[in-house]
């Protein structure tokens, strides 16, 4: 292999990447229209019963859900969305599964929700994909099929799913515990390490290695919809 043909593999290679993180910036941003900032997944509920009540109890709240609840198990039903996003069968499974697992009436509704508008804004990167899903699609399979179709690794996918839920966490406590905006960086900031081990750990998951033992985060979720004051849909 001549000096001239490594040269242009190592820009392809660049150049590849640089596209992938522009696309995962994109699709993973607050500003994505799919409506992810009107839903808390349980943790208005949480602040309300005080449970989580300042910057330690967020993160403690934050953390549990990355390490054994919903977060982790959204993040193995994405990178088996990912590895099989031409298989309108096997998307078709996950998405049953994913909304069998979800346990309160508002968190299915949440991803239903915010699932059928990210298949619906995704269109302009891959229209074939998007018709191929089901409908409706829950949000970690649309983006797991989505990436996959773009040539994105369940790893990096994971990596910028992950430090999205924590940052949207974040905001939920920064408006209502209240954890001001200083201590919400030190939050993401200390959860870096976790997500970035999650994201390769969960890249590598099947089927297999589902399961929750968040059950406070559950019932809160579960909680939310009798609540008298609610900010948020779930």
């Amino acid at each position: 292999m001549t000096a001239t043909v490594i040269i242009r593999a190592i820009l392809m290679t660049t150049t590849t990447e640089l596209q992938s993180l522009q696309r995962l910036l994109t699709w993973a941003s607050p500003a994505f229209p799919v409506g992810s900032f009107a839903y808390s997944a349980g943790l208005e509920t949480a602040i309300a019963d005080r449970r989580v009540k300042d910057a330690a109890t967020a993160r403690d709240w934050i953390e549990g859900n990355l390490l054994a609840g919903a977060a982790r198990n959204d993040a193995i039903l994405m990178a088996e969305a990912c590895r099989a996003y031409l298989d309108e069968q096997r998307l078709q499974q996950l998405t049953d599964l994913c909304l069998a697992l979800t346990p309160a009436l508002e968190r299915h509704q949440e991803l239903a929700a915010t699932g059928e508008a990210f298949v619906l804004a995704a269109r302009a990167w891959a229209a074939q994909t998007c018709g191929r899903l089901p409908s409706p699609c829950p949000y970690p399979v649309a983006f797991g099929a989505l990436a996959g179709a773009c040539g994105i690794s369940p790893e990096a996918m994971l990596l910028a799913y992950l430090t999205a839920y924590v940052q949207a966490q974040i905001s939920v406590a920064i408006r209502l515990v209240p954890v001001g905006q200083t201590q919400g960086l030190t939050i993401l900031a200390a959860l870096e390490p976790l997500v970035a081990e999650k994201a390769k750990e969960l890249s590598r998951a099947t089927l297999d290695d589902l399961g929750s033992v968040a059950y406070a985060a559950d019932i809160a979720a579960m909680a939310h919809e009798t609540l008298s004051t609610r900010i948020f849909r779930s």
